[in-house]
């Protein structure tokens, strides 16, 4: 088979079908955000599930979302902290809020998610850590306040996950003027020359394209 778009959104799929599976409240969180208008950014199932292997593997019990949309990997994260755990989910906009809000209440674990309405680096100084783990899927070009932040309210031991550095590739070209892939660049540096991090980063394909993570340890 070429690797092509196709291709890699047609493995995805499979990938998701054997080892994710159907989820009804999963599945109805994505069609309230269709619903609603949002855009179709929100992580891939595989995404979703890598999120709660991720928060699992590490013992997360605590954890601190920024970008929170429809509440898509929200609902992931959640789950995965048990019900003695707790996620604070951070979302710019009270619209995008609201449909989160009904749908992870709906998957039944609204008890254990704060949303909090405001942009990032804002509402960032307004919040107690520690946090065990830190997920950035929000505006590129604030990555390193993100990633700044996650630092200070992390611990040693702290898991950050940075989504979406692949960037279609342009994270090569250092003479880029989107101010995404300036964002992801910053980032990335940021990950790999800051002595609080130790990170590795992965470029993927798939349903969304070409894209990536990077993983990092507060260290």
């Amino acid at each position: 088979m070429d690797s092509t778009p196709d291709a890699w959104a047609a493995a995805d799929t499979y990938l998701a079908d054997t080892l994710v599976g159907h989820d009804p409240a999963l599945e109805a969180a994505l069609e309230a955000q269709r619903a609603a208008g949002l855009p179709e950014i929100e992580v891939a199932p595989v995404g979703g599930k890598l999120l709660s292997v991720l928060t699992r593997m590490s013992g997360a019990r605590r954890v601190l979302e920024i970008g929170t949309l429809g509440g898509y990997s929200t609902i992931w994260l959640a789950r995965a902290v048990g019900p003695e755990g707790h996620v604070v989910t951070i979302e710019a906009e009270a619209g995008n809020a609201a449909v989160a809000r009904a749908s992870i209440d709906a998957a039944g674990v609204g008890d254990r998610v704060e949303i909090r309405i405001g942009r990032g680096e804002q509402v960032l100084p307004t919040i107690e850590g520690p946090f065990d783990l830190v997920f950035i899927d929000a505006d590129k070009e604030s990555n390193t306040i993100y990633l700044d932040w996650a630092a200070r309210l992390g611990h040693p031991g702290t898991v950050i996950v940075l989504d979406n550095i692949g960037r279609e590739g342009e994270i090569v070209r250092d003479d880029t003027t989107d101010s995404k892939v300036i964002g992801t660049r910053d980032g990335l540096r940021m990950l790999g020359e800051d002595p609080r991090f130790d990170a590795t980063a992965l470029q993927t394909v798939g349903v969304k394209g070409w894209d990536g993570v990077a993983i990092a340890l507060v260290v």
